[in-house]
């Protein structure tokens, strides 16, 4: 489970407001990368926050769950970057562009920034990059539980403006189901045109 370990750890080096920040929607073919900025509060009750995990490993109701406790009581901010910046951009770039956003977007500056992966954005702040760092720092966990609710409620929303596609169950990944309707019905206008996969439909590859 994450903890605070890295957070008491730059605190204790004098760094306040330290902020975790993670993304979601990388790897889907269709609708936008939303990457989420945490600063968590100074005192965390531990009944509440239970169950604060990487969001891949949580139950929709308690992603649901976090995600209103995170957003009442942290400083909690997200960026969204469309499907026409990361055609421009590339997917890491659009990534980047995003975590940027989120952290411009919290109410206050942070001080630090722990960043999950291995690429960070350019920021004005110390960084550092945490491999998995969503199943190691609590503050990374939260900003992976805002950033995946905030994305599933977009592509459900965009289930109902282009149906057929099921992305209201899988969030635009390449699905048997997402495949069969891109066969059927075609790529929309939230499709991602720079992925190999899309690039194939609208050149008419059959395979």
């Amino acid at each position: 489970m994450p903890d605070l370990d890295l957070e008491q750890a730059l605190r204790a080096d004098g760094f306040a407001a330290i902020c975790g920040v993670d993304e979601a929607g990388r790897g889907p073919w269709a609708g936008p990368v939303v990457a989420a900025a945490v600063i968590l509060p100074a005192r965390i009750t531990a009944a509440t926050w239970a169950g604060l995990d990487d969001s891949k490993k949580l139950k929709p109701a308690v992603r649901e769950r976090l995600f209103d406790i995170i957003t009442a009581e942290a400083d909690a901010a997200v960026g969204i970057v469309d499907v026409d910046e990361i055609d421009r951009l590339n997917i890491l770039g659009a990534t980047l562009k995003a975590m940027a956003i989120a952290i411009g977007n919290l109410k206050r500056r942070p001080g630090f920034a722990l960043i999950d992966g291995n690429r960070p954005p350019e920021l004005s702040c110390p960084v550092r990059t945490v491999v998995r760092g969503d199943a190691k720092s609590l503050s990374i966990a939260a900003a992976s539980v805002v950033a995946k609710v905030t994305r599933d409620r977009i592509m459900q929303a965009l289930a109902r403006d282009y149906p057929g596609y099921g992305w209201a169950r899988n969030a635009g990944y390449g699905t048997p189901e997402h495949i069969a309707a891109l066969t059927r019905l075609g790529p929309t206008p939230v499709h991602r045109r720079s992925f190999a996969p899309i690039r194939k439909i609208l050149r008419g590859d059959s395979g």
